[in-house]
């Protein structure tokens, strides 16, 4: 089978993926309505001197909801792109999705994939953080750093703002140790994962509330998503410096507004533009 692979406007630097290791929390509380997901998130977060987390999201609804999909790219420069603003009238009940907190331009910033009920459609896709406001109580756990910041900035390679990890402080002993990374394009999402533990010296690690996207999918069991652009969180997963034991189980849009779900194929799952991802490092692995 040949890979899959996209053609990116700028030259990739660096290795195939950018990490950092770090003492962190885990945090649960509920974000009331009123304010927008990026007001809410920041709310809790800021008050505890967060800079990064990997969020996932269950319950509650949103009234606005602002959303894009996944889109092919019409300006012949970047690889994908995304759709036109979706404004639906009325509530939409979120089901669950994933974050990626941290800041752009001084502020707080976060990146949020999820899969709601809107009217009697389900959807899924990029939820527009600042536009988007809580009207019923979203259930969040969140794994959370001080000693990382997330910090979105313009990517040479792909001509997009994409959230890269920077070290901010040596971790310090902790209840939790956490790996936030970014992947970057036309690698595989599970052989890379199982690179990042192995260059920082752990066995296992699981999957923490992830964003990111994928070329396509190529699922266990044969199911098969043919596209290019799609929109991806990862509902759980387990990564092995072996690869012993790795699995990852996600769930995705694609441009035609397919949602499909289960468990990726190692080997032949390349990133479309960027995936971000948080481990939490197995008691096993920590020294």
């Amino acid at each position: 089978m040949a890979p899959r692979h996209l053609q990116h406007p700028g030259v990739r630097t660096g290795a195939p993926f950018e990490s950092h290791m770090a003492a962190g929390i885990r945090l649960e509380f509920e974000m009331a309505p009123g304010s927008s997901l990026i007001d809410g998130l920041a709310f809790h977060l800021e008050e505890r001197g967060i800079a990064a987390a990997a969020i996932q999201l269950e319950g509650g609804a949103f009234e606005p909801l602002r959303y894009l999909m996944p889109a092919l790219s019409s300006d012949g420069v970047h690889a994908a792109w995304y759709s036109e603003l979706h404004a639906p009238h009325g509530e939409a009940a979120l089901e669950k999705g994933c974050v990626t907190y941290g800041t752009r331009d001084g502020a707080p910033f976060c990146h949020c994939h999820a899969v709601w009920q809107e009217g009697e459609e389900r959807r899924a896709g990029h939820i527009v953080p600042d536009a988007t406001i809580i009207s019923r109580p979203v259930r969040v756990t969140a794994y959370a750093t001080a000693d990382i910041s997330l910090l979105s900035e313009p990517d040479e390679e792909t001509g997009f703002t994409l959230f890269h990890p920077l070290l901010l402080r040596r971790s310090q002993k902790a209840a939790a140790r956490f790996i936030f990374a970014r992947v970057k394009p036309n690698e595989d999402i599970i052989e890379t994962l199982e690179a990042v533990c192995r260059i920082h010296g752990i066995a296992s690690a699981t999957i923490r509330g992830s964003v990111g996207s994928l070329i396509g999918a190529r699922y266990e069991g044969g199911a098969r998503v043919a596209d290019v652009a799609t929109e991806v969180f990862i509902d759980e997963g387990v990564v092995t410096a072996d690869g012993s034991g790795s699995h990852v189980a996600i769930t995705m849009v694609d441009t035609r507004g397919g949602i499909t779900s289960g468990r990726l194929m190692r080997g032949d799952n390349p990133v479309c533009i960027t995936f971000e991802i948080c481990l939490e490092v197995d008691q096993a692995s920590r020294k």
